[in-house]
């Protein structure tokens, strides 16, 4: 085995890889059963530009241009379901389209006319009226759905902010020519989500939420009588409240309601059968939870087969795993079937469709026997063609940190099957922040890890306090302290490391996207613990965030940081920008052009105040992305760029042949 300076070793996971590797897999949804059932899915595909496409038993079903998004919210999800099959047709398929945010309907079948058909207006303002996270009504006549109204009617009545409801919408594309076809059934609420009607057709359910709390502070699930004519009856408050997060709700084929709550300080499952006053636990966890901060529409982390059976998506530790639950509430983990995360489950019969990936295989879509965990692969994990020997896996660690705290964290050593390092050496360190903040990292195979492993980077993904995945005591670390306790945390991570010999002191990095950004700018201005650090379209001035982003979130930073303009004095003392004076490394900036959650002034500001400073700094704009970048070559690039920026803070040539950076 040859001995090479880490970070230099050669490796086959390129920046090509990883984009091509780094396909999206979302839902999925079942229609139908047994061997004639239809098995649907989307993907994310970073070489189609970042569409996304909505695929059924493998194939593709819709065709460039059409690409299933939404901006509801500008983090999406819930952008697409499927309707029930009617004797006349095989069902219909509904999805929101990313050009024109207009929601579509089409059908796949023998001598149907597959081309999407507009069933809602397109609006005078580009993307002024947006949609999402639906369902079709027993009838198939209209669709019920969560609308986002941008024009300039709601917003003038509504402080210059978007309205949000839930509306009943006409299947047959009559509201695309006659907008007052679209009736609203729920509206008032800030924010409204997950309206899902009863297997009878005789209630609606819906989660709403009012500023300054983000649905992971405090939700209140409602459920109401649904008449013929797409009327309301009076609504009643089945479950939440201040300081009580509820998400995921459903209807059993029993006719209860399901859904998560923390009310105990874990994401539980319970139950609301109509008629009665009081919901129900179901699951009594205190070391686990059933649910996830519900960054996106249509985070339900349970099913029920038809046998009755429930089976749910069990996170411990940040760590998911497949569990069914028994009838006294007593959960049961699937050991034998391999997984890390999960990003959809959905009902097949007596068995489950299941999108996730483990600590070894890239995310797959999988029919799953929950009792025997015999298994059988729709859609197999991108094939890189790299062999395991190059896959570092993860290891959990837990550390020490301020106050007192133990903190968590995934460390990878730096793996290639046939290369080690320098004797003597230890190798340089790449300190992850993932983003939310109030999310989490999971241990399951990443390129986007790998890239650096196998080239001879160690790698710590931190879940400082704040992240999901560890109860509602540990998400709540961040409440007044974002800035302050995952700064902590991630510098504890890096100290950790050099303190048990495991990577070397001198050249420890750290990087991070949107609020990991932010905790990137931060720890390279509170300690001189980074040699470099990278900002993904990270936050860099708290001000501009508080009065310049979107709906959405526009208020997330009264729990993070304090009421806005009443703690001004905090904003300013947290923002990386008003302490660049403390900043003495390189820094690589990079951002999307069209980002409407952390727009490019904050980028532009940082790296203008880096300047004015003298140092060493390089700053890379992409064209035509949003938050986050999903075009193949934007993708690639920004990995070889940051590889670049890294070989020349340390000092060694880097394998691969990148074009440099113009260094400022």
């Amino acid at each position: 085995m040859p001995a090479l300076q880490f970070g230099t070793w050669p490796s086959p996971i390129s920046a090509e890889r990883v984009a091509s590797g780094g396909v999206s897999l979302a839902g999925p949804a079942v229609r139908g059963a047994h061997d004639v059932a239809e098995i649907w899915w989307s993907e994310q595909r970073p070489d189609e530009g970042g569409r996304t496409v909505l695929v059924r038993n493998g194939l593709d079903r819709i065709d460039a241009p059409f690409n299933a998004r939404t901006r509801v919210h500008e983090y999406g999800g819930g952008a697409w379901w499927l309707g029930l099959p009617r004797a006349d047709q095989p069902g219909a398929v509904y999805f929101s389209n990313w050009d024109d945010q207009r929601l579509y309907r089409f059908s796949v079948g023998t001598g149907i006319d597959p081309t999407p058909l507009p069933i809602t207006p397109d609006p005078e303002i580009r993307h002024g009226l947006r949609f999402a996270d639906g369902c079709e009504t027993p009838d198939g006549e209209s669709v019920v759905c969560v609308m986002e109204d941008h024009r300039s009617g709601a917003l003038d009545s509504n402080g210059g902010q978007a309205v949000n409801s839930i509306v009943c919408i006409p299947t047959d594309g009559s509201a695309a020519e006659d907008p007052t076809r679209i009736q609203t059934l729920v509206t008032g609420a800030d924010f409204v989500a997950g309206p899902r009607i009863s297997g009878d057709g005789d209630w609606l359910s819906w989660f709403q939420w009012d500023h300054p709390k983000m649905p992971w502070d405090g939700t209140e699930l409602f459920a109401a009588p649904l008449f013929d004519d797409a009327r309301l009856g009076n609504s009643m408050l089945v479950a939440g409240g201040a300081g009580q997060a509820v998400h995921g709700a459903n209807w059993r084929a029993n006719g209860d309601l399901v859904f998560s709550t923390d009310v105990s300080g874990w994401w539980n499952l319970a139950r609301w059968t109509p008629g009665t006053f009081k919901p129900q636990s179901i699951t009594a966890l205190d070391d686990g939870e059933i649910g996830y901060p519900q960054w996106q529409f249509g985070t339900q982390r349970w099913i029920e087969l038809a046998d009755g059976l429930l089976v749910v998506a069990l996170t411990r530790s940040a760590t998911d795993q497949i569990a069914t639950v028994a009838d006294d509430g007593s959960v049961w983990v699937l050991e034998d079937f391999p997984c890390a995360s999960i990003s959809g489950l959905a009902a097949l019969d007596d068995e489950l469709i299941v999108i996730s990936a483990s600590s070894d295989a890239l995310v797959s879509v999988q029919q799953v026997n929950p009792l025997t965990a015999e298994r059988i692969v729709h859609r197999p994990p991108a094939d890189i063609g790299v062999d395991a020997g190059w896959f570092s896996i993860a290891e959990p660690i837990s550390f020490a940190s301020a106050g007192g705290r133990t903190a968590h964290a995934f460390f990878y050593p730096p793996t290639a099957p046939s290369i080690h390092g320098l004797d003597g050496e230890r190798p340089p360190l790449v300190v992850m922040g993932h983003g939310g903040p109030t999310s989490h990292s999971s241990p399951a195979l990443s390129l986007r890890v790998q890239y650096w492993t196998s080239r001879g980077f160690a790698v710590v993904d931190v879940n400082y306090g704040g992240s999901s995945g560890f109860g509602t005591d540990y998400r709540n670390l961040l409440n007044r302290r974002w800035g302050v306790v995952d700064v902590e945390d991630v510098i504890a991570a890096a100290q950790y490391l050099s303190d048990t010999n495991r990577v070397d002191p001198a050249r420890m990095t750290i990087r991070g996207g949107s609020a990991g950004g932010f905790t990137v700018l931060a720890a390279l201005e509170q300690s001189e613990i980074f040699a470099a650090g990278t900002s993904l379209y990270g936050v860099a001035d708290l001000t501009l965030l508080a009065t310049d982003t979107h709906k959405f979130e526009s208020r997330y930073l009264d729990n993070m940081i304090g009421p806005w303009p009443d703690d001004e004095a905090t904003y300013v003392e947290r923002s990386p920008i008003n302490h660049t004076d403390q900043l003495n490394c390189p820094l690589l900036v990079m951002q999307g052009s069209e980002d409407e959650v952390v727009p490019p002034n904050q980028s532009e500001a940082i790296v203008a105040a880096v300047a004015a400073k003298g140092l060493p700094h390089a700053y890379v704009l992409f064209e035509g992305e949003q938050h986050g970048f999903r075009q193949a070559p934007n993708v690639i690039r920004s990995y070889e760029a940051e590889l670049w920026f890294y070989a020349y803070v340390f000092n060694f040539n880097p394998a691969d042949d990148i074009e440099p950076l113009d260094l400022g």
